[in-house]
């Protein structure tokens, strides 16, 4: 039967969302074969697609079947309706294609047509930036005597007087004689940039582009300005900041030196594509022929904050028939660049603003502030003071124990050189509003000086800055507490997301590769990652160096750094946190579904895989790890005991999950010789393992791996013999009740799975009682503390004098992907990625009588909302369209098995269900599950 000939369409089948690249509708697409997505609604049970047929054309009047001048996939029996891969004609630069989709059901039924959607290239490679230029600042001219700041290390003895690079200012005017059909802008900032067209800022993104290894990827914005060109003259202007690029104080051991981790001072391209009515087209760009000055921003440093000198405002200086003729002309640069493409991640955005909940006095009469939550972000100001008062706002995430003034402890201006600190210069001329542009602070609380009343949310307000990733998961449960660490999680990774994963949005603003992998499966629970993780990867891939093996020195890898990107690079990749360079893409993979991140960076995973291969001493140990980040009460230099897992127990535990990932990632290249090579190596690992690691616990009958943390990673990566799990999980549960007084003793590496792996081995009260128990150090015992993100240390803090080191550290929110996995009970299946399959069994404590995940995935919404009562347990599962749930059941749990009132060999005559070993098998559908738990 030919496309043409099928049955009638029907109303039943509808589509709630079409995708290219993940994205509704993009611009900027840059890969030669995007990939299509469809989510579809379809009434019924057991509902599946069998084909699907894809139309691509050059304009919408062409989108049928005779014209599609692009591409005609035809009718293709598939059950793919995620990432189908374009194999069309080649894609052209800058051109905008539409595109429809219909599919087939199981039973042959069609849909109709879906609406039309669209896609724009980018600009694909350097030469279609054709004649702009990189410009940058020719003269710094600013005079402000507030445009330098103290900058002091904590090994240094005072501090020196620092400036930086200069905000610069960039303008020029387009006369338009002709009718616009379409413009579009592409601008790439090295450093952080404002785009002005005609006084008003183009696009709502801020601390624009996402940070990079500037020397060797850079990535460009795409705006459609079509509607803000107005015939005649046009005035286009840029604002420039140092943002990383330009960032030559902070870390700077010799601050003369003018190096710090900068690249240079930054500098900008832009490309402006006007396409006229009459066909004709023009660029505008970026030249020597741009005006350039300085202004108000007299300093800008991403750690230490902007100061803005009021009296040096340029009005109008974007607006067309601005007197320009005191500005130099602007220079042109070559910067040390090989790749520029478009930044595919959510831009940085203002998310939401936030009013004082408290003002008080200090002791040294300056006004507190405290906004209620840790955020990172600025602080917007409106104040009336006399022309040239200083307004100084200090911020920072804590209070001295006693309440009384701020701790600028947590925030480390020791570490970076800079304190935390916004200046503003006033005018004079009235109300005076003001709000940052090139940095963010880690803070809940802001100190003001220099203010002639008491600020109230008419003068000041916190506003939190952030990659504006969406959040499509959902958690809530029957208990508070548990609600309440989902929440402070979420905030945790907010705060941290400013196109990196950071580790702080304080102190350091690295990523951190060990903190990117602890976090990553939460945070892919809860917000659209998909793009996010494929950049880091570029940061991750981008920041390997040639490095010397270990027993063989005389091989050079490319092996990552602790951090990623950035010139601060720390030393090379440990085992524990070089393994993001395989976890990242295997999450991305097991929760999209997606390969193109496998295959991608299948060779940089090979070759770091062999590089820690390259440790293996003669007992077939990888001798290299870093730890197990932040356990309770431990610190390096005072109290390094109280990390108890040794640092190469965990990092060989990690590696042999690597392993059989690799195992896989070589299955899925075709690499039948590294696939053996990686299924021997991980057995060969796990003998090792339990040979040099597994002990009895002295005057008992159990067994385990000398840490709480080593325990619970071997029981997650299933490296315990069959034979010996009982013995372990027991030893677990000993340390943890007779040894700890029933709390952890785990950092990182341990408290991302302790809670899951207590519950997949019936000790779901034991899990909850460590987190809920008020007493140091569980969860809970950190909320009541005040803290509204988690800390980096697990510290007592009512015994310090303030709460030193990050009080904002993400790789500590990785533990809750336990309400979703464990407490929802959803997980996808490795084998069938993408929840293409996955999997549903709850597992949680008897004080938890409700539950309510939503899952998002490549094929809908996963929901399960169940709750339980006299041990009965009533789920109502929504499994999408062309999707499988895996019901896990026992047998006598079967025998009172009921789906949708019905009793299991009932529900089986009427509908497709498949039992199988442990599990029943549903389609798509909404189901009322209950069944007895014993």
């Amino acid at each position: 039967m030919s496309c043409n000939q099928v049955s009638t369409p029907i109303t039943s089948i509808s589509f709630d969302k079409l995708l290219v690249n993940s994205k509704i509708n993009p611009s900027t697409i840059e890969s030669e074969q995007p990939l299509f997505s469809w989510i579809a609604d379809v009434e019924g049970f057991n509902k599946s697609q069998s084909a699907y047929h894809i139309l691509v054309a050059s304009s919408e009047d062409k989108l049928n079947e005779n014209e599609a001048d692009v591409w005609n996939s035809d009718k293709v029996t598939s059950g793919e309706s995620a990432f189908v891969k374009y194999e069309g004609k080649p894609l052209e630069a800058m051109s905008t294609y539409f595109w429809k989709a219909k599919i087939w059901d199981e039973k042959g039924t069609v849909s109709k047509w879906s609406e039309v959607q669209k896609f724009q290239m980018g600009l694909m490679n350097k030469e279609n930036w054709e004649a702009s230029k990189w410009i940058t600042l020719n003269k710094d001219t600013r005079t402000s005597e507030h445009r330098f700041r103290g900058y002091k290390r904590g090994n240094m003895e005072k501090s020196v007087p620092v400036d930086g690079f200069a905000a610069s200012y960039f303008r020029n005017e387009i006369d338009l004689s002709k009718d616009i059909e379409n413009a579009q802008v592409y601008i790439c900032g090295l450093g952080y940039y404002e785009l002005y067209l005609n006084g008003k800022k183009v696009g709502d993104h801020v601390l624009d582009p996402a940070p990079s290894n500037y020397d060797k990827q850079a990535y460009y914005v795409n705006y459609d300005i079509t509607e803000q060109l107005q015939s005649g003259k046009n005035a286009f202007g840029i604002i420039l900041g140092n943002g990383f690029y330009g960032q030559n104080i902070s870390w700077n051991r010799d601050p003369e030196s003018e190096k710090g981790t900068a690249y240079g001072p930054p500098i900008v391209r832009c490309l402006v594509k006007l396409n006229y009515t009459d066909g004709s087209a023009e660029d505008f760009y970026t030249d020597e022929n741009w005006k350039e000055t300085t202004g108000p921003i007299v300093f800008n440093n991403i750690y230490g904050g902007d100061t803005y000198d009021a009296r040096y405002e340029i009005n109008g200086w974007n607006t067309i028939g601005y007197n320009d003729e005191k500005w130099g002309n602007a220079k042109e640069a070559s910067p040390k660049l090989k790749k520029i493409s478009a930044q595919q991640i959510p831009a940085i955005k203002k998310l939401k603003a936030f009013e004082p909940q408290n003002v008080f006095k200090a002791p040294d009469g300056n006004w507190i502030v405290d906004f209620g939550q840790n955020i990172a972000g600025w602080v917007k100001l409106n104040v009336q003071e006399k022309e040239g008062q200083l307004i100084e706002i200090t911020t920072t995430e804590a209070l001295l124990t006693n309440g009384k003034d701020i701790f600028q402890g947590s925030t480390g201006g020791g570490a970076n050189g800079m304190a935390q600190i916004y200046k503003y210069v006033c005018k004079g001329d009235g109300v005076e509003s003001w709000e940052p542009k090139f940095s963010y602070h880690g803070f809940r609380y802001a100190k003001i000086e220099g203010v002639s009343r008491k600020p109230d949310a008419d003068m000041i307000k916190a506003v939190l800055v952030a990659t504006d990733i969406q959040e499509t998961g959902s958690f809530t449960s029957s208990d508070e507490l548990l609600n309440k660490m989902h929440s402070i999680s979420k905030w945790t990774i907010v705060d941290n997301v400013h196109g990196i994963p950071e580790d702080c949005p304080h102190r350091e603003k690295c990523g951190w590769l060990g903190d990117a992998h602890a976090f990553c499966e939460y945070a892919l629970y809860n917000y659209d990652m998909y793009d996010f993780y494929k950049k880091y990867m570029e940061d991750i891939r981008t920041q390997m160096r040639p490095t010397k093996g270990h027993n063989n020195p005389e091989i050079k890898f490319q092996v990552p750094t602790m951090i990623a990107p950035g010139k601060r690079t720390s030393t090379y990749a440990k085992i524990d946190w070089g393994v993001a360079t395989m976890y990242l893409p295997w999450y991305n993979y097991i929760y999209y579904g997606d390969d193109a991140i496998v295959k991608e960076y299948y060779e940089d995973m090979k070759g770091l895989t062999n590089f820690y291969l390259n440790y293996k001493d003669e007992n077939g140990i990888m001798q290299d790890g870093m730890g197990d980040w932040c356990p309770p009460l431990w610190d390096r230099r005072k109290n390094p005991s109280a990390m108890e897992c040794d640092p190469i127990i965990s990092a060989n535990a990690y590696f042999y999950d690597v392993l059989g990932i690799m195992e896989r990632f070589a299955k899925m290249n075709g690499d039948a010789v590294y696939e053996a090579k990686m299924k021997e190596e991980k057995e060969a690992l796990k003998n090792a393992f339990n040979k040099e690691f597994l002990v009895g616990i002295p005057n008992t009958k159990h067994k385990w791996y000398q840490s709480q943390t080593a325990t619970v990673q071997a029981l997650q990566f299933d490296m315990v013999p069959e034979a010996e799990i009982e013995s372990v999980v027991n030893g677990l549960a000993h340390d943890v009740v007779e040894v700890k007084g029933g709390h952890h003793s785990t950092g990182i590496h341990g408290n991302r799975y302790i809670y899951t792996v207590l519950s997949k081995y019936g000790k779901a009260d034991l899990a909850y009682q460590i987190l809920t128990t008020p007493d140091f150090p569980s969860q809970t015992y950190v909320m009541n503390s005040g803290f509204t993100t988690w800390p980096e240390r697990q510290f007592e803090w009512e015994k310090m004098e303030g709460p030193t080191n990050s009080l904002n550290h993400p790789m500590h929110s990785g533990f809750a992907a336990y309400f979703f996995e464990s407490l929802g009970g959803i997980k996808s299946s490795k084998n069938q990625a993408g929840y293409k399959i996955f999997k549903v069994n709850p597992e949680y404590p008897s004080t938890i009588t409700k539950t309510e995940v939503s899952v998002p995935t490549p094929y809908g919404d996963v929901t399960n909302k169940w709750t339980t009562k006299d041990k009965v347990l009533n789920m109502n599962l929504e499994v999408p369209f062309n999707t499988q749930a895996e019901v896990v059941v026992t047998s006598s749990e079967l025998e009172s098995l009921k789906i949708n009132g019905e009793s299991v060999i009932y529900f089986q005559k009427n509908s497709t269900l498949e039992i199988e070993e442990g599990a029943i098998v549903l389609g798509s559908g909404k189901y009322q599950i209950e069944y007895s738990k014993f």
